[in-house]
């Protein structure tokens, strides 16, 4: 059996950040087009390819080829099943998309993944002749059980897999439970899977090559929130992985190992939240004791507050280069309704001992609650310029919110009426699309305003006077150029509200 993993190319106002994104954009800017290495779809093609099965590594958006080659190369290499990763902005390409397949190609097999269908199951087998959708994150996993059922390797369906019996019906797998244990999926085929093509142009990177992995699916404070493991309200992921689960340190020991062979200067774990504890302590001890803190830099996500100042030192010492934060908003009452567990102040705390080890900083912030006001959005705002002004942080992002379907988010949406729009198409975070006090134009100078924060004279002085070679001189002139993308993706609609 031949198997593709696809991302097809798409019609839209830019590059489509689809995988590892929590949330869906158009890079419109074209200087600030990149694309993500999928670590799961790789996961899964790898994991195929162990098996016996030939693959194929079809990402025609990264490769930046048309549809009419994307169709041609299916033709040309007799694939008999495709898988596609999906998120509700471009859903309904994704159903064009197989649709057109099938009406070439009857006999081929197509598969959607993804955080939409994944809340959605049924609506996809409404909308397209989609033969499985895979719910949950572990498309490694549920792909590879799929085509083992289908040639009569397994004889049932795991959970989470959707299917129309004989009569047209649409059926959920076995509903026993499976928790799959990732120390069990061989170390990802970079090979097979075109690593080059996203390792250069990233904002989170500082070096070149880079890429990504991801030793846990997905983040710990889900499984410890006071909230029954809701986790972040916001959050796509929520909608993807039931469970929490982490490598064991010596598999992303051997994983960096492997990347440093292929010449990869920098990684980011993509992790939710990265390990802490005695995990953190053994994994940095074995990047030392390895030697590779002085071959690669190292990126996580954490969570305010995770963290105490000997961590910070030892991640530092262990090769760890940049931090990223979700500070989301500074008030409090937002952060409550979101359950990030934390406070404006405890990041700032983090992040001063982040800075004070030596480490590089990031945060995340949105706009567009239904609850701010525009005095609560313009305290985040000068939230953000103070840590550029005292050096708490190297980067940013900014971004408008998006409730995507399965969220908690959402549902709270739906329930208030918040929701200005279902047309998935503009849940790309071209405009707001829940009600807020504030006007779009409104909203999108915030963002804009917070990224004109880089221009402070304190930050600038101080960047300028950290310059120690000429990689961080490129480093400061890539940043600059992103940072003016920015304000390039976020103007404002004329007549926006």
């Amino acid at each position: 059996m031949k198997i593709a993993i696809c991302n097809p190319p798409l019609k839209g106002p830019g590059v489509p950040l689809l995988s590892q994104n929590r949330q869906f954009q158009w890079f419109r800017s074209p200087l600030s087009s990149y694309v993500i290495y999928p670590v799961i779809p790789a996961s899964a093609a790898t994991l195929l390819k162990s098996k016996g099965y030939r693959v194929f590594w079809l990402d025609y958006v990264a490769e930046k080829r048309t549809y009419k080659e994307f169709a041609d190369q299916i033709d040309k290499q007799s694939i008999d099943l495709i898988a596609i990763e999906s998120k509700t902005p471009v859903i309904q390409q994704h159903w064009q998309i197989i649709n057109n397949l099938k009406k070439r190609f009857p006999k081929i097999i197509c598969i959607l993944m993804g955080d939409h269908v994944t809340a959605l199951p049924a609506e996809s087998f409404e909308k397209s002749k989609v033969d499985y959708v895979i719910c949950g994150g572990d498309y490694d996993f549920l792909l590879l059980n799929i085509i083992e059922f289908l040639n009569k390797k397994k004889k049932v369906l795991e959970p989470g897999i959707y299917f129309k019996d004989v009569k047209g019906r649409i059926k959920n797998a076995i509903q026993r439970r499976i928790v799959h244990d990732l120390n069990k999926l061989p170390l990802i085929d970079r090979k097979l899977t075109k690593w080059e093509l996203y390792s250069v142009g990233n904002g989170n990177f500082k070096y070149t090559p880079n890429t990504y992995t991801m030793a846990g699916r997905d983040c710990w404070w889900r499984r410890n929130s006071l909230q029954g493991g809701v986790g972040c309200t916001f959050c796509s992921w929520t909608t993807l992985f039931s469970d929490w689960r982490v490598v064991k340190p010596e598999r992303l020991l051997d994983e960096v190992g492997y990347l440093t062979g292929l010449g990869i200067k920098e990684i980011f774990d993509d992790t939710g939240t990265f390990p802490i504890g005695a995990w953190l302590k053994k994994f940095c001890q074995g990047m030392v004791r390895r030697g590779y803190n002085k071959k690669i830099f190292f990126g996580c996500n954490m969570r305010a507050g995770a963290l105490v100042e000997k961590d910070f030192q030892l991640m530092k010492k262990a090769g760890f280069r940049f931090i990223l934060y979700g500070l989301e908003s500074v008030n409090q009452r937002t952060l409550d309704r979101l359950n990030k567990g934390t406070t404006a102040k405890v990041l700032e705390n983090s992040l001063k001992m982040a800075k004070q080890a030596g480490l590089e900083p990031h945060v995340t912030v949105m706009f567009g609650y239904p609850w701010e006001t525009k005095e609560e959005v313009k305290k985040t705002v000068e939230f953000t310029h103070s840590l550029f002004e005292k050096g708490y942080i190297d980067t940013l992002q900014a971004t408008l919110l998006i409730p995507y379907p399965g969220t908690a988010l959402y549902k709270e949406a739906v329930r208030n009426n918040w929701l200005k729009t279902s047309n998935y198409e503009r849940f790309d975070m071209s405009e707001p699309i829940l009600k807020t006090r504030l006007t779009g134009a409104e909203l999108k100078k915030a963002i804009r305003n917070c990224y004109n924060s880089f221009w402070s004279v304190g930050f600038m002085k101080r960047k300028i006077f950290s310059i120690r070679n000429v990689q961080d001189v490129k480093f400061l002139v890539f940043l600059a150029v992103k940072y003016l993308s920015k304000l390039l993706d976020f103007q404002p609609k004329k007549n926006e509200n």
